[in-house]
């Protein structure tokens, strides 16, 4: 069985878009220091991370049947041109002295949109150019993909800003050129058959849905995936705050974000090697229980930069099961239903998450940061009974193989 490194098209993909991810995290930062300089406003910088946030909770579920309904290939390279274009324009301001605040918007709300719908069309795309039994491992090099892209991006988008203030968006416009072209370079089709009278949006949004919930496993990933979500980042805002309050000195902050960081990282490197060791319910079992101790431990640590380092072990072990879970999510979805079940899937499992500062501030105000570890640990034993007692998570039927799918 030839193995994902010879698999031309997906190679080509992942590479293109590490270039890409990077450029993007190189611009993210670079926006907020643009604000900075041009305005002064701390809350003009705040407000593109925001944007940019809401922007891709947003439009993630309209990108879902837009990518099942219309030619994949065709819209990653229009989202790719949009965002080429934004950059491109935003390099001019720049250089002319041109640049303003609004502009700065529009070009994140431009770049978050798309890039929220290419992201859509690249994971329903994954299905149509790597075999069923490759899935997993084409999951988990995407994981170790965003991992790394995340650390690398913004120290570098603050050394290309020293350079000048012009080059990381010209750097990020130069990664969707590369994109683009080659998104036009694979060769295999990127989805199925296309209805040749689709579905109103209304509709096409609610045969995603009550395929997901009508599915045992989807249902199941569901239910470990959103509390699993909320108690990572609410662990890691209170762990940040609690060295805020201890008057730890920033850069040993950003080295706990750094710890959990990496330990994704190295996660999804080793992801593949855990799922070929145990099975998919074992994994995920696993990994519950093992998040809810570690996460836990980060309560006993909590006054010194320590408690990241169970925090990043749980994230350590994160990857194999994303890897896991959607490898199976890909295989037994149609593929005429993929963008719309991603994108709800992703919706739903996150949108608790962003919840998760809010709750962690409002336990702060009351009791102590262990108090509010402990907290959001205990919302991880909601996932690990689930994974435990519930069914969904045993494979019910066997996966289609894609080149069935795509006939």
């Amino acid at each position: 069985m030839s193995t994902l490194w010879r698999n031309r098209e997906f190679n080509l993909l992942w590479t293109s878009q590490s270039l890409s991810d990077l450029g993007t995290g190189v611009a993210s930062l670079a926006l907020s220091l643009l604000v900075l300089v041009e305005t002064g406003s701390a809350v003009g910088a705040g407000l593109v991370g925001t944007l940019s946030m809401v922007a891709r909770l947003v439009i993630r579920l309209p990108g879902g049947v837009l990518v099942d309904r219309y030619d994949r290939r065709r819209v990653m390279v229009i989202c790719d041109s949009l965002r080429l274009a934004a950059f491109t324009t935003l390099t001019l301001a720049v250089f002319s002295g041109q640049v303003s605040l609004p502009m700065i918007l529009l070009v994140t709300l431009i770049d978050s949109s798309a890039g929220a719908v290419f992201g859509a069309a690249e994971d329903a795309a994954l299905r149509s150019i790597v075999p069923v039994e490759q899935l997993p491992a084409a999951v988990a090099r995407n994981e170790a993909r965003s991992y790394g892209t995340s650390l690398a991006g913004p120290p570098l988008g603050g050394f290309l800003f020293g350079l000048g203030h012009a080059v990381p968006f010209l750097s990020n416009a130069i990664s969707y050129l590369v994109s683009a072209v080659a998104v036009l370079r694979i060769h295999k089709p990127l989805q199925g058959e296309r209805e040749e009278h689709p579905q109103a949006y209304g509709a096409a949004l609610a045969e995603g849905v009550r395929f997901v919930f009508g599915n045992p496993f989807l249902r199941a990933l569901l239910l470990i995936a959103v509390p699993l979500n909320f108690a990572i980042t609410g662990v890691l805002f209170t762990v940040v705050v609690a060295l805020q309050q201890n008057g730890t000195p920033p850069a040993v902050i950003g080295l706990a974000e750094t710890i959990v960081a990496v330990g994704g990282l190295l996660g999804a490197v080793v992801a593949p090697a855990l799922q070929n060791r145990f099975s998919l319910p074992c994994l995920v079992r696993g990994i519950c229980w093992a998040a809810a101790v570690l996460l836990a431990g980060s309560a006993l640590l909590i006054s010194n930069v320590g408690a990241a380092v169970p925090l990043g072990l749980a994230v350590f072990l994160g990857p194999a099961c994303t890897a896991a879970l959607f490898g199976y999510q890909a295989a037994v979805t149609p593929d005429r239903l993929q963008g719309r079940v991603i994108s709800i899937v992703m919706v739903v499992a996150t949108s608790m998450a962003a919840l998760a500062p809010t709750v962690g501030g409002i336990i702060l105000s009351s009791w102590s940061p262990s108090i509010a570890v402990l907290v959001f640990a205990a919302a991880v034993v909601v996932s690990a009974l689930t994974a435990t007692f519930g069914g969904g998570l045993q494979p019910a039927v066997e996966p289609e193989p894609a080149e069935a799918a795509l006939k």
